[in-house]
């Protein structure tokens, strides 16, 4: 019987996956680079991109209806841990506006994760970079507006994938065919529905949130095109991705994509 499992982070998963503890992860695509860059052998493929945006959000104190980045200039924005995909995400874009995240502004990484919005809530920083449900919560509770979305301005990015050792996935072709099979009906459904229709169905996955949020969420990811219609892992987005992690200074070398990603299964699924 398979059995689910919810490490937290990309490392903690990866961890999972490369020791055998699990057989396949579902994390960011940079983890996959980092462990081929450090000579793994038995590295991990990514066979099924699920997300193509970055998920967070940037949110202002009041409403900013023509907000330019180059408005951060001079201001205190709670950011993310360095070296995380959020906080990578953020610079690449402040970078490609012009912006010098050293020294145009302040970034305060010294919020854990998660608890930035009550942070922010409590008078801290000027602007601050949430995901959901922190993006919406703050909104609803009139302590901030979203001015900008990350996944948006930084294009089309691999943010989250599928992935397994290459030996698990030439050892185990139908059952990596079988899972991404059924990825792909559960994108299908994604872009044949409605927001309202998505949110109903998930909302007893998130009993803590009501289903008013859980569909304004949903909503802002359907509208800024975050889930892929198919599940095929594209040269370009890797590009970009490396792009972001070498802007970070955290790639010293670029690995191959026909290295780290195998098309076959999502091109299969896709039919």
């Amino acid at each position: 019987m398979p059995k689910l499992r919810a490490p937290f982070g990309a490392d903690k998963t990866m961890t999972a996956v490369i020791s055998g503890e699990a057989d396949i992860g579902f994390m960011g695509s940079e983890a996959s680079i980092y462990t081929y860059a450090e000579g793994a052998t038995d590295y991990v493929v990514n066979f099924a991109q699920l997300t193509q945006r970055a998920g967070n959000f940037l949110v202002a104190r009041e409403e900013m209806p023509d907000f330019k980045w180059e408005d951060l200039k001079g201001h205190v924005v709670l950011g993310g841990r360095k070296g995380g995909m959020p906080e990578m995400v953020f610079e690449y874009i402040l970078k490609e506006n012009g912006i010098d995240p050293e020294t145009d502004l302040e970034i305060n990484q010294n919020i854990d994760f998660g608890s930035t919005a009550a942070a922010f809530a409590e008078g801290q920083g000027d602007f601050t970079v949430e995901f959901e449900p922190g993006a919406t919560t703050l909104e609803s509770e009139g302590e901030g507006y979203v001015v900008a979305s990350l996944g948006e301005d930084s294009g089309y990015v691999p943010y989250t994938a599928f992935s397994a050792k290459k030996s698990y996935i030439d050892e185990n072709p139908d059952i990596i065919q079988g899972f991404t099979n059924a990825l792909q009906k559960g994108m299908d459904y994604v872009q044949v529905h409605t927001p309202d229709e998505i949110a109903s169905i998930i909302e007893p996955q998130f009993p803590e949130t009501d289903l008013e949020t859980i569909t304004t969420i949903v909503t802002r990811y359907y509208e800024q095109d975050t889930w892929k219609s198919n599940l095929i892992f594209e040269q370009s987005s890797f590009d970009l991705l490396q792009d972001i992690l070498e802007s970070a200074g955290e790639l010293e070398g670029r690995v191959p994509y026909d290295d780290l990603v195998t098309t076959q299964f999502a091109a299969i699924a896709a039919q």
